[in-house]
């Protein structure tokens, strides 16, 4: 049943960066704006939305997990720094909160791996 319940984390660990990176790609020159008005230069713009997409289907197979897990925890937390550092709105709090909860969740991925249901595990 363990094995189950670590495949089945992974894909609803991954579904949001899949969804998120491409509806980015639906939205590119908004997202690219909002980057801006947060001082992120648009540039990155490609490189998040492959890290988003790559990273999700990486998760979801289970290849290179322990890798994309931890880029993608990296991630969570850069973007809760710099998107949803303002605490007196209880939406970006929350936000800010959700972002942490999932790099803790990708964390323990790293830790322990993709399981036995993953390419990984083939390799």
């Amino acid at each position: 049943m363990n094995n189950a319940i670590t495949l089945v984390a992974r894909i609803l660990i991954a579904h949001i960066f899949l969804l998120s990176g491409l509806s980015k790609l639906g939205t590119y020159a908004d997202t690219q704006a909002y980057m801006g008005a947060m001082g992120i230069s648009g540039i990155l713009l490609p490189l998040v939305i492959a890290l988003e997409i790559g990273g999700g289907l990486a998760l979801i197979v289970g290849f290179l997990t322990r890798w994309a897990a931890l880029a993608l925890a990296g991630f969570c937390i850069v973007g809760a720094v710099i998107f949803h550092h303002n605490f007196a709105d209880q939406m970006q709090m929350i936000m800010f909160m959700k972002d942490f909860a999932m790099a803790g969740g990708l964390l323990l991925l790293y830790v322990h791996g993709a399981g036995p249901f993953s390419i990984d595990a083939k390799r």
